[in-house]
């Protein structure tokens, strides 16, 4: 099978890849550009563990052909951080004891980046649904929820 050239932007940075059309960009990501911070769940959507950002809005890596990246801008957890440090929202996490395995972590950093994008003020309601579709199968979300709520004060303030 003929393999496809696309280039995108990840993390700020241009990047290229040959692939297979029927590859995923989450193995597009983690094996052939080689950033393992996007996870491989249930390969379903449902468990959210493999969500990036694509063009400003949170997408499931592992059901999103890698061409369709072709051209767009890509964030993944690995983006999160700058030369000054910690996002606010990788902040919130740690400071809230919102990371419990981390296995879901890096998804949730990015969903909770991207749902602070969109609504920065969120009630605890809004919260709980905006990150719906990321599982955590460790315990419960309570602080998960209290780390969204501590980034959307800590980015207000900024």
């Amino acid at each position: 099978m003929a393999k496809h050239h696309i280039s995108f932007n990840l993390n700020g940075k241009p990047v290229e890849a040959l692939v297979e059309p029927r590859e995923l960009l989450v193995h597009t990501i983690r094996e052939n550009i080689q950033l393992t911070g996007t996870h491989i769940g249930c390969e379903t959507s449902h468990c959210g563990v493999c969500t990036v950002d694509l063009n400003g809005k949170s997408v499931k890596s592992c059901t999103l052909l890698a061409v369709q990246a072709d051209g767009g801008d890509v964030l993944t957890v690995e983006g999160l951080a700058s030369a000054e440090g910690l996002h606010a929202v990788q902040q919130a996490f740690v400071e809230e004891h919102g990371l419990q395995c981390g296995f879901c972590t890096p998804a949730m950093l990015v969903r909770a980046y991207r749902f602070l994008q969109d609504n920065p003020d969120p009630s605890e309601e809004e919260i709980r649904w905006g990150m719906s579709g990321n599982l955590c199968r460790c315990t419960g979300y309570q602080n998960i929820i209290k780390a969204v709520q501590s980034a959307a004060k800590k980015l207000q303030q900024a």
